[in-house]
Parts: structure tokens; C-alpha cells; sequence
């Protein structure tokens, strides 16, 4: 809870212009993250850390932070249920990573992929679904 906290006043402080303070509040609630993934991975925390995360969205940007933060959950939760080695798995999460920046980059900013990105784009979800899949003989 102490994190959630520390990074509402910390996006408040930046939005302020209060920098320096807005990123050592937001280096804490880092630190608090950590000692939730390390040590206290309670299936109560696992519980409560995406309802908190959802009301920060709420708090912070009404609707549209809702839908960030469900992108966000649901990117983390998959990528780290993923069956598969961890060498393997770097090109789904690259693959996957552009995938949710478009769609981020299109519903928080109206704005959407040109060529040049549609193309890379189609050649990093080929590279992380050639070293995802592909079994060498």
C-alpha cells in the first residue's frame, strides 16, 4: 500500500514540477515493489496489488488509466506465466512489448503507427516469434 501511496504523490509532485522529489518518492515505491516481488509474495498481496494499481489509474487519470493499468497487469501476468524458458521467452516479451505500446501509444495519444513503424514492427514480432517457437533440429 505504502508504494501505491508514494507514487500518487510522486506523479502529483511531477506534475508540479517538483522533479527531484517526484523521483525519489518514486525510487521508494520502487524499493517497497521489490520487496513485494522478493519477499512478500502472500497470495493476499498478489490479490490486492492489481486493485491497487487499478485505483491509482483511476486517481491519476479517470478511465484512461484504468485501461493502462489493465494493459499493464495483463502484459505482466501473461509474459510471467508464460511456459517457457527465460531465453525464450525475451522475444515474446519484446514482441509483446511493441505490440502494447501501439496500442497505448493509439488510445492515450490518438496518434497511430506510421510505415516505417508498422514494418519494424512486423520484423519484431517475427524476430520474438522465431526465438519464441522455432525448435532447433
Amino acid at each position: 500500500m505504502c508504494a501505491f501511496v508514494l507514487l500518487d504523490i510522486a506523479i502529483n509532485g511531477a506534475r508540479a514540477g517538483r522533479w527531484r522529489s517526484a523521483a525519489v518518492l518514486a525510487g521508494a515505491a520502487a524499493l517497497f515493489l521489490a520487496d513485494i516481488a522478493f519477499v512478500a509474495t502472500a497470495r493476499t498481496t498478489l490479490l490486492v496489488a492489481p486493485v491497487l494499481v487499478l485505483l491509482l489509474g483511476w486517481r491519476q487519470c479517470r478511465w484512461r488509466g484504468v485501461v493502462g493499468a489493465a494493459l499493464l497487469f495483463g502484459y505482466g501476468t501473461l509474459l510471467n506465466l508464460a511456459p517457457l524458458e527465460f531465453g525464450r521467452v525475451v522475444g515474446l516479451y519484446l514482441a509483446t512489448l511493441f505490440v502494447v505500446w501501439q496500442v497505448i501509444n493509439f488510445l492515450a495519444f490518438r496518434t497511430s503507427p506510421t510505415l516505417p513503424i508498422i514494418l519494424g514492427g512486423a520484423l519484431v514480432i517475427a524476430g520474438g516469434a522465431i526465438s519464441t517457437f522455432w525448435k532447433p533440429a
